[in-house]
């Protein structure tokens, strides 16, 4: 007895507009994420402090990043607790907003603790 494979049903006009909404989507955040990071590029001036400095500037940026996506994806996350009830997402979501806002002034709080 030979069995028969199903052919895949074709795409139908709606999953093709899924399809194309997910790819502008996709590439909608790819083009902010990039434009997003500019990067200053410092001139060697032989002091090895300024490098580090400069270095240090680069680092704590990119952390600053981060924490304001955090702190983003935690507000979120409350608004959507608070439209569903749902106690468990927003004790989560005000985890992720506390988080967020910590590491978004990171260096500030290391320099009030360095002094």
């Amino acid at each position: 007895m030979k069995l028969h494979k199903r052919e895949p049903a074709p795409p139908t006009l709606a999953d093709k507009r899924k399809q194309k909404h997910r790819f502008y989507c996709v590439m909608f955040i790819m083009m902010s994420i990039m434009l997003s990071y500019s990067v200053t590029a410092y001139a060697a001036s032989g002091d090895p402090l300024t490098v580090v400095s400069n270095l240090s500037n680069f680092i704590f940026g990119l952390i600053r990043a981060v924490g304001l996506i955090l702190l983003g994806w935690g507000i979120v996350q409350v608004g959507l607790s608070l439209q569903s009830h749902d106690p468990s997402q927003r004790s989560n979501g005000f985890l992720t907003l506390a988080g967020g806002i910590i590491i978004t002034f990171a260096k500030e709080i290391l320099d009030l603790i360095t002094g």
